[in-house]
């Protein structure tokens, strides 16, 4: 938790220099500015000053709280344009990795106990397509074919603003398949060592079923990989939103995001990065503590 602090710190640095360095400014774009008006633009958002002079404002507004004015929607802060989008970003988001870990674990389960066999091959040459397959290929694909040849689901957008399983089940789909891919390949990788340990060898020799040795035994210890990695996952699912946000033209963060880095709205961007570390380091710290309660050999002092 204290290593978040820094880490943060790092972040925030990093994207607000590589912001200011980026050709352009928020006001570059529009027509017919006069360069006193543009002058009184930048003034009236602190771009006059040294960069550096604003890099330690900027830091001074975060550490209280306060992410700015959007530098292109006046009348809005990036609070309240964050806000906007973090439910849809959030939904997308926990239905992926909870779709991918439920179904990459039976999965992996299913490959382990049918090793070398023709169920066990299929399940490990679909997670390798899986795994090659970008999101960016796989989402405008499956919204061309049941989205606008079968019409199944909703190829883009929200209807008047709703979230509704008719528009969010290609995103989630879309945004779930590579981490179900990698899950079960994890998940039978585990699987296959944790039936090959001694504790397995002495249930089977008490003679307890091997229903209950899989399901009391095997799978909680080898699920341990995969709550592991469920860390990088969400990381995954989390920036893998922003393209499929985009693909779909949903109103989340990611888009936000995208739509921000094309008009050089810093303040706008900086939010969402900021957004972005924050759910990404409090989810890995919760991943951690899962570990350390399902495996007893784990403590953290």
């Amino acid at each position: 938790m204290l290593a978040a602090i820094p880490t943060m710190l790092v972040i925030i640095t990093v994207v607000f220099f590589m912001m200011r360095a980026a050709p352009g400014n928020p006001y570059s774009a529009e027509r017919m500015l006069t360069p006193a008006v543009e002058a009184n633009l930048k003034a009236s958002m602190g771009l006059d000053k040294p960069v550096h002079e604003q890099y330690f404002s900027y830091l001074g507004k975060v550490v209280q709280g306060d992410l700015g004015p959007s530098m292109v929607f006046y009348d809005k802060d990036v609070s309240q344009l964050l806000g906007e989008g973090l439910p849809i970003s959030l939904t997308i988001g926990l239905l992926s990795i909870s779709i991918a870990l439920f179904f990459g674990t039976l999965l992996g389960i299913l490959a382990a106990i049918r090793q070398n066999s023709f169920a066990d091959y299929s399940v490990m040459g679909i997670a390798m397509v899986g795994i090659s397959i970008p999101t960016f290929v796989t989402g405008p694909m499956l919204a061309m074919i049941f989205g606008v040849y079968l019409k199944w689901f909703a190829a883009g957008g929200l209807d008047l603003g709703r979230m509704n399983f008719n528009n969010l089940f290609l995103p989630v789909v879309t945004l779930s398949l590579p981490q179900i891919a990698i899950i079960s390949r994890l998940m039978r990788a585990s699987m296959i060592e944790v039936m090959r340990s001694n504790f397995i060898r002495t249930a089977r020799a008490k003679g307890i079923s091997e229903r209950r040795i899989l399901l009391r035994h095997a799978a909680p210890a080898a699920i341990l990989p995969v709550i592991s990695y469920l860390g990088p996952a969400i990381v995954g699912v989390i920036t893998g939103s922003v393209v499929i946000e985009t693909v779909f033209t949903l109103p989340g963060i990611g888009a936000s995001f995208i739509e921000g880095a094309m008009t050089r709205d810093y303040t706008r961007v900086m939010g969402a990065v900021i957004l972005y570390g924050g759910l990404i380091i409090v989810l890995n710290l919760i991943a951690d503590i899962i570990y350390a309660v399902l495996d007893p050999r784990v403590r953290y002092q």
